[in-house]
């Protein structure tokens, strides 16, 4: 905590009283010092005590680092530790409502007790986060979504588990993959997750008035309009939620449906495609409004809520100005062909060790003949397919030998899996993305894209009819 952080004395110059604006939540200590001395409410002098009873305080939580056997740690330890303190300091100052006051405590009482009332504050937000978290695994959303389930069921626990109070108390310690519809990362470790969970509650909270088939179909129909599998990409539910259902009130539904139809969906792009920006706002603005009347939305939800308003609000005008709402308002289409449903279950699975098995057998084969046509009678899951094809027991033209031998369906499924970015620009057709100079990871997919470019234009337009036909949610790969 050098000259980098803290303003120099000799800068002081008193221009009135603390600035709020100019504390910051995440190093809010440091700031409160830096506007108390451009303020007049700290001296140079009472700047250097405090600053130098912290490098004192650090140089005790060294020799607990280390339990006594060491009084030097590396400099990334040492500042990992300074902020685990600062971090404490935080938690406590910030409880006071006027930061003058902070300020006083700061200059006249110990900085010892600042820390320990401090870890107090910390270890009650812990608390408070775990009573939280026990809410959200109550009333979690049963949706196939892997970034809300593994956040959820996997990432948070850790986090709960392992949070060092007095080394780390500024580390977030876990990937938190499932983005909120509103959130501030501007918070660390304890705060930021109490805080997340807040929200997602929230946001649990108002997904949940829903009908849960409406709510599953309504990610089936946002993952096809968007051209991706919606199980493993990062996105909001509630966001989509809630867009659809202002739009479902805007377009004479109910304020607790979220299935758009065709001439619902007919009726808002009537409207916004002959709104300006401004009274795009309006509408927005009053469809939340009879959303809020109509559902029981309580104070702090409703606050929520109104702080995705202009988001929407941004979302639909650009959308309007280019034509593509369908990418806003997710509607309930009947898909123009009957997709292909892929089945493969885990009975056709086989066990690791048959499964080795078979690739011993693959790999003995002398001949690409024999090798192919003993892949195409053994395998019958999609989930062994892959596994033989990433297992390298094919070389050179035996990809090509094998790719040859599938029928339009099955190397549609191949490229389904290949192709996923690039599938998601709808301006893309197959013979396009053959041309793409990509790089791949694994030689396999190598292989298929030459074996692709070597196909008849009519082969490749088979393919590529099937791969429009099929949905990624009907693909079951395990």
């Amino acid at each position: 905590m050098g000259p980098e952080h803290i303003n120099n004395g000799s800068e002081l110059t008193v221009q009135g009283g603390i600035r709020k604006s100019r504390l910051q939540r995440n190093q809010y200590t440091i700031s409160l010092m830096n506007e108390g001395l451009r303020a007049g409410l700290l001296t140079g002098q009472e700047m250097t005590r405090i600053q130098n009873a912290f490098m004192q305080f650090l140089q005790e939580m060294i020799k607990k680092y280390t339990r006594g056997e060491s009084t030097s740690v590396t400099t990334e330890t040492a500042e990992s530790l300074l902020t685990s303190i600062m971090y404490a300091a935080d938690a406590y100052l910030f409880s006071f409502e006027e930061p003058e006051k902070a300020i006083t405590y700061l200059k006249t009482v110990d900085l010892r007790q600042i820390y320990e009332r401090g870890v107090e504050k910390v270890t009650q937000c812990l608390e408070e986060t775990k009573e939280l978290y026990k809410e959200i695994m109550v009333n979690k959303l049963e949706v196939p979504v892997d970034a809300y389930n593994m956040t959820i069921d996997e990432s948070l626990p850790v986090f709960l588990r392992k949070y060092g109070i007095i080394f780390d108390a500024h580390n977030t310690m876990a990937s938190i993959d499932y983005p909120l519809a509103s959130d501030d990362m501007r918070l660390q470790g304890v705060f930021y997750i109490k805080q997340y969970l807040e929200r997602l509650k929230l946001e649990t909270e108002f997904c949940a008035m829903f009908d849960q088939r409406e709510l599953l179909d309504l990610l089936v129909h946002y993952g096809r309009e968007c051209r991706f599998n919606y199980r493993i990409e990062l996105f909001n539910i509630y966001e989509i939620v809630l867009n659809n259902a202002i739009f479902s009130v805007l377009s004479g539904g109910d304020a607790d449906e979220i299935r758009i139809s065709e001439s619902q969906y007919e009726r808002l792009e009537r409207q916004f495609m002959s709104l300006t920006e401004p009274q795009i706002r309006s509408v927005i603005y009053g469809g939340m409004g009879r959303l809020q009347q109509e559902l029981p939305i309580h104070p702090q939800l409703k606050e929520y809520m109104d702080g995705c308003r202009e988001d929407l609000v941004q979302r639909v005008a650009n959308a309007a100005k280019h034509s593509s709402l369908r990418a806003v308002i997710i509607t309930e289409r009947e898909a123009e062909v009957k997709s292909i449903v892929i089945v493969l279950g885990e009975d056709d699975r086989m066990s690791d060790v048959e499964l080795r098995r078979r690739l011993d057998e693959i790999m003995a084969c002398e001949r690409k003949e024999d090798k192919v046509r003993l892949i195409l009678s053994s395998f019958h899951s999609f989930h062994d397919f892959l596994d033989m094809l990433e297992s390298d027991c094919l070389y050179g033209d035996e990809y090509d030998a094998l790719f040859h031998a599938f029928g339009d369906m099955e190397l549609a499924i191949l490229a389904k899996i290949v192709f996923y970015e690039e599938l998601r620009s709808e301006s893309l057709d197959l013979p396009s993305m053959l041309l793409l100079k990509n790089e791949y990871t694994m030689d396999w997919q190598m292989q298929f894209v030459q074996c692709l470019q070597g196909m008849s234009r009519e082969r490749l337009q088979a393919v590529e009819k099937y791969m429009g036909e099929m949905d990624y949610e009907q693909m079951r790969f395990y």
